[in-house]
């Protein structure tokens, strides 16, 4: 999930939120489901739509919310579940459309973390989280609040499609008898890149740690806060209590992290010191009474060290999002969700504590692009709450949702989509650049056939240029060539391709007009590319495929 530069650009204030919709049309938009939950408190469905996805589509859009989308009435908002549908309510499969992001914006309040600009109160991504605040507590919605909807709709195909965008609200109106001592939240929205016109980062296969994995930012090759911003940290401004998170990550994303540091804070918790009958070893020999006691002894101890906080000077850990995969294939797909906060999780916060976040991603199996992480926590004002220097507050949280049916397409099986091209004898040597059109990269793309579809071929030390299509600019058709393990020829899916390519490279998403895209529409691969035969395919659209080779100098 993410917000492009338009969000930042446009939203700086209210007043020019206000000019630029006047550019942008209303989504016709329904409450199609209405469920009484008893008390007043209601369940609502509303569908924005219907929303025309082009050919190939990856773009941020903006939508205005309309009244007719959400509670015409003040109350509280305790639960959120985003979906895409098709017309007749059945939901695309994640190999041909993703939900790539969807973040409701409340153009009537400012974000807590992100310099004053409007609030972002609710976000979702591929894994589709859902938002279940714990009971008492609820996003106060004022009937007269503005939304502003931002999403990215992801075609990973050249077919068009018609869509909607539907999402569940528990509401509890304010003059509900369930509305009685409800207190209010409000959204902390952490980021390791908060605020950043496009939040995204790379990590590289073979960096971070020999566990093959890397904690960003912290272990990234270079700092990535060199203007001497710390992104991934904000200052509490006031007195309260956090009371559910949960974290996002794209694939290869592991988890997410949450830190409080309160200056001259220290351990306050329990204290295990480890028993005398724990320290010596047993002798074979030894009476069963002893035994009992020392198995006794090891229960007690074990469960005082499961109370213990984890503190470190005066920064303490609140909160580990792990992703659970459902992917067969491990952390390489969107098939999985992540762990949210318990519902005892209140943790008590002070004007002035420091909140930090950092994200882990794999990276021995492959390099992972345009990664984002992110901790969406709300807090609620005021007192209460557990010390989380003297209570251990990172307790494993409950999986967000269950397994997605509409991720069972997970490619990397029979039929492969070509021929395996290190088999294949040379193409031409390269000297006009290759034209991508039509979801193919030209020379050497896996789906041509006879000489076409051979690798062309440049001598160790030069290189091909590869350019978008004045079609595809037109069209906001994006690509990108990024390296992928040879043969890289098995079907396509939601786990397969992947970049890990034993020479690592990648051309962004080439196109204009802003994030997503590198704003070129032309690349040049290494002049280092090593001999051999380098396969590579489209993280827009992971269908195409394409191989071009390095030969000795002097061979051709």
């Amino acid at each position: 999930m993410s917000l492009g530069r338009g969000f930042y650009r446009l939203l700086g204030s209210l007043v020019c939120a206000i000019a630029f919709f006047a550019g942008v049309g209303n989504a016709s938009a329904e409450l199609i489901d209405s469920e009484d939950l008893g008390d007043g408190v209601q369940r609502l469905t509303y569908r924005i739509g219907p929303i025309e996805v082009t050919s190939g589509q990856n773009r941020i859009v903006y939508k205005m919310v309309t009244a007719e989308e959400r509670p015409p009435v003040d109350g509280y908002i305790t639960a959120f579940r985003p979906n895409l549908v098709n017309p007749d309510g059945t939901i695309p499969k994640s190999s041909s459309i993703m939900f790539h992001h969807g973040v409701w914006i409340n153009l009537s309040r400012r974000d807590a973390t992100s310099g004053g600009m409007s609030e972002r109160f609710i976000g979702t991504g591929e894994e589709k989280t859902e938002v279940v605040f714990p009971p008492g507590f609820g996003y106060f919605h004022k009937g007269t609040d503005v939304w502003l909807l931002n999403h990215m709709i992801h075609n990973l195909t050249p077919a068009e499609h018609t869509l909607y965008i539907t999402y569940q609200i528990d509401f509890v109106p304010l003059t509900s008898p369930k509305a009685e001592g409800m207190r209010g939240v409000r959204p902390i929205w952490m980021d390791v890149m908060n605020p950043n016109p496009y939040p995204v980062f790379d990590t590289y296969k073979g960096s971070g740690g020999k566990d093959g994995k890397i904690v960003w930012p912290y272990e990234a090759k270079e700092d990535p806060y060199k203007d001497g911003i710390k992104r991934n940290l904000w200052t509490v401004d006031r007195d309260g209590v956090l009371v559910w998170s949960v974290g996002h990550v794209h694939t290869g994303g592991l988890a997410t992290d949450l830190y409080l540091n309160r200056d001259g804070a220290k351990y306050a918790g329990p204290k295990c010191p480890k028993p005398r009958i724990l320290r010596k070893k047993l002798k074979k020999n030894a009476p069963r009474s002893l035994r009992s006691a020392r198995s006794k002894a090891a229960v007690k101890y074990r469960k005082c060290l499961a109370r213990m906080p984890d503190v470190k000077g005066d920064r303490v850990h609140l909160f580990k999002s792990n992703a659970h995969y459902y992917e067969p294939a491990g952390p390489v797909s969107w098939d999985m969700a992540m762990r949210n906060t318990r519902k005892d999780w209140l943790v008590q916060l002070k004007a002035g504590d420091t909140l930090e976040v950092t994200t882990t991603y794999e990276t021995k199996r492959a390099s992972w692009y345009e990664n984002m992480g992110i901790a969406i926590s709300y807090m609620a004002d005021g007192t209460g709450g557990k010390d989380p220097y003297r209570t251990r507050m990172d307790y494993t949280g409950p999986i967000n949702h269950r397994h997605y049916s509409e991720n069972n397409d997970h490619g990397g099986k029979l039929p492969v989509v070509g021929p395996d091209p290190t088999g294949l004898e040379n193409g031409p040597f390269a000297s006009d650049p290759f034209v991508i059109s039509g979801y193919s990269y030209g020379q050497g793309d896996y789906r041509l056939p006879g000489a076409a579809g051979r690798p062309p071929v440049v001598e160790k030390g030069d290189t091909f240029t590869f350019s978008l299509s004045d079609g595809d600019v037109g069209n906001k058709i994006w690509h990108s060539l990024t390296s992928c393990a040879a043969p890289c020829n098995k079907s396509t899916g939601i786990a397969y391709p992947i970049a890990d390519g034993d020479f690592r490279f990648d051309s962004g998403q080439m196109g204009v007009g802003g994030a997503p895209t590198v704003n070129r529409t032309t690349w040049t691969t290494p002049a280092n590319l090593p001999v051999g035969t380098h396969t590579f395919f489209c993280r827009i659209h992971p269908l195409m495929r394409g191989a071009i080779r390095v030969v000795p100098k002097g061979s051709g």
